[in-house]
């Protein structure tokens, strides 16, 4: 019995061990893209500000009647532009947003656009009205994010939804990431930036120039969330494949201290039976 115990042991063990080099080779890899994912979310966000700032000159400081596109409409058709994960094993991170967006979802009719192939995956089981879908959240460029956009302008502009919200990840630290939902249409006035006391005159009017820079913005908007997304699931993933790799580490010792305990007790029962063996 007690060599049987040992074959087993020492065959878990090589399991674990083997388990434990695949946990640390994707805590590698999540580390090396983590660089690169940060710095290009710290490069779109520049632009966003200024960017933001021209969406609310045009929308709140025009000397013309207010844009439709800030009015707030009863809701009954939305629309969520989900970024989730491409892979799994990064924790709660797929896991959080589905949840948030199932809570915010509970009281109008909805439809995604999926973004990253769990997302895909997750709407697609559950019968979720897709209108369009992107595989990967890796590598997304931004002539894609603005076909998005124009889409959801387009929907939104024929009466087809009265909200639309981009729902992704905001990256806070390695150890911390949030879920967000940001209102995307209608413009969302607390995302307005401070006020000013300078009026603009637009030519032509308001929902003119919006119309035509929305799309832009939206794109801006879709693409920045989509780099500070990925971070997020890099983040996470290092996080919990490291976690991994030390519940690895912490099971060979023990199994290893149950090897050698059972391996002594067989020398044990050895020595025993050649000792009496030898009285008689």
């Amino acid at each position: 019995m007690a060599g049987a115990s040992m074959k087993d042991i020492k065959l878990r063990i090589r399991s674990v061990e083997s388990t434990m080099q695949i946990t640390k080779a994707m805590q590698l890899v999540a580390s090396s893209k983590l660089r690169g994912a940060r710095a290009r979310m710290e490069a779109s966000r520049p632009y966003m500000k200024v960017a933001r700032r021209a969406i609310w000159d045009i929308a709140l400081h025009n000397t013309g009647a207010e844009s439709h596109y800030v009015i707030p409409r009863e809701v009954k058709h939305r629309c969520y532009i989900v970024i989730a994960g491409d892979r799994g094993l990064a924790g709660s991170y797929n896991a959080n947003m589905f949840k948030r967006i199932e809570w915010d979802s509970r009281d109008a009719n909805c439809c995604v656009i999926p973004i990253g192939r769990k997302a895909k995956e997750y709407y697609s089981r559950r019968g979720v009205p897709i209108i369009t879908e992107v595989e990967k959240v890796e590598g997304l460029s931004l002539e894609k994010c603005a076909e998005i956009g124009q889409q959801v302008l387009d929907a939104y502009d024929n009466g087809e939804y009265e909200e639309i919200v981009l729902a992704y990840t905001s990256f806070v630290s390695v150890l911390t990431q949030k879920t967000k939902l940001k209102p995307l249409l209608p413009l969302d006035a607390h995302d307005a930036p401070e006020r000013t006391n300078k009026q603009m005159l637009c030519e032509p009017d308001a929902d003119a120039l919006l119309k035509e820079f929305l799309p832009q913005y939206l794109a801006g908007l879709i693409y920045a969330a989509a780099c500070d997304s990925f971070a997020s699931e890099q983040a996470a993933r290092r996080v919990a494949m490291d976690s991994a790799t030390k519940n690895a580490g912490e099971m060979i010792e023990d199994l290893s201290l149950r090897y050698n305990r059972a391996r002594q007790s067989s020398i044990t029962q050895e020595l025993t039976e050649i000792v009496a063996g030898a009285e008689h």
